[in-house]
């Protein structure tokens, strides 16, 4: 059985990052079948036949992680038996869902490698209950996975909130993965920058997209994003459910919503880097619009750096905040790299 992660540590005066307010991407869903999954041609080009030699996936899976908690998975490539080639656990930010790995999760299946992305409870075809949404009960429903398909030490990366939430996994259960992965997350501090949690609320509550109209929101996304590859234009799709009056809904409602950003807003992943002795992998955006807003950036990563006893750094500059979802291959090669060249090693007590 997983456990709690332990209290941790108050933190001292130390560079923190709060990402300034951004609009809202919105997303649509593409209509799924009765019993929740995806017809075939949703995929486009990332399902391929397996007389083709090309990629194979995803399955989807449903994984129980708490009484009546269920999570829906997509599982790419086949679990390895080499030692050398561990399964990575792929995590969404707020708001966001597992089709945002997409185009990283084929890459890294391309390469022999499996893997796995999660819709976080609350979040896309995963069950929505009302609680449960601190960073404790999210980090033991990775765990839950983790432990559900026999998962040997995964390479865990997670993105924006899912970034913070990695790095509380490596903190709390070193023992139970090689490393993480923050992508454009990892090092956000709200409650440093925003010390009143109603202005936090104010600043960072979502719009009301209930009801807007499906082609209104791809056609934004799409004029949003033009250099996006397909598979991430689909994956920022599915962050919203599309209804049978052509209207979307997005899956995380906006009281759960508030729910993880409050959680968001106490976290302080500075008071944890010191006591994390797995590899930590940091992967921020640099949009190249907001001079001051990177500055700042930069400043919390050279903290982060300075602070975990074992960290890399791979900027992606110009990029999206979504830059797994921009920049796939990119992301997918350093993280084999990181395999290759033994920056993931296995965890042993004296590493």
């Amino acid at each position: 059985m997983t456990t709690l992660p332990r209290p941790r540590s108050t933190s001292s005066s130390r560079s923190t990052f709060s990402p300034s307010p951004s609009p809202i991407t919105p997303r649509t869903l593409p209509t799924s079948h009765s019993d929740g999954t995806f017809p075939t041609h949703v995929w486009g080009n990332l399902v391929e036949s397996a007389h083709t030699g090309g990629v194979i996936g995803p399955e989807e899976k449903r994984i129980e992680v708490a009484d009546g908690v269920s999570l829906h998975t997509l599982h790419w490539g086949t679990p390895a038996v080499e030692a050398d080639r561990p399964a990575f656990l792929l995590v969404h930010g707020l708001a966001s869902n597992a089709r945002l790995w997409d185009g990283v999760a084929s890459q890294l299946a391309a390469a022999g490698f499996h893997a796995i992305s999660v819709d976080l409870r609350g979040h896309g075809q995963s069950d929505k209950p009302d609680r449960g949404y601190d960073f404790a009960t999210i980090t033991n429903d990775l765990l839950a996975v983790i432990e559900h398909e026999g998962l040997d030490r995964p390479v865990v990366a997670g993105q924006s909130w899912g970034g913070n939430l990695v790095i509380e996994l490596a903190w709390s259960a070193p023992e139970r993965v090689r490393g993480v992965c923050a992508v454009d997350g990892g090092m956000i501090e709200l409650g440093t920058h925003m010390p009143s949690w109603n202005a936090c609320a104010d600043a960072l509550r979502p719009p009301d997209l209930v009801g807007m109209r499906t082609s209104r929101m791809e056609g934004f996304i799409r004029s949003a994003h033009p250099n996006w590859p397909e598979a991430g234009i689909q994956g920022a799709m599915a962050n919203f459910h599309q209804r049978d009056d052509g209207t979307i809904a997005p899956w995380l409602t906006l009281d759960r919503h508030m729910k993880i950003l409050r959680s968001l807003w106490e976290h302080r992943p500075t008071s944890l880097y010191e006591e994390i002795v797995v590899p930590v992998m940091l992967a921020p955006a640099d949009t190249g619009q907001n001079p001051s807003w990177t500055s700042d950036k930069r400043e919390a990563i050279e903290t982060a750096e300075r602070l975990l006893p074992n960290s890399r750094t791979h900027w992606f500059a110009p990029a999206d905040h979504d830059l797994h979802a921009q920049h796939p291959d990119r992301l997918a090669q350093h993280l084999i790299d990181a395999i290759a060249d033994g920056f993931f090693s296995p965890y042993t007590e004296d590493n």
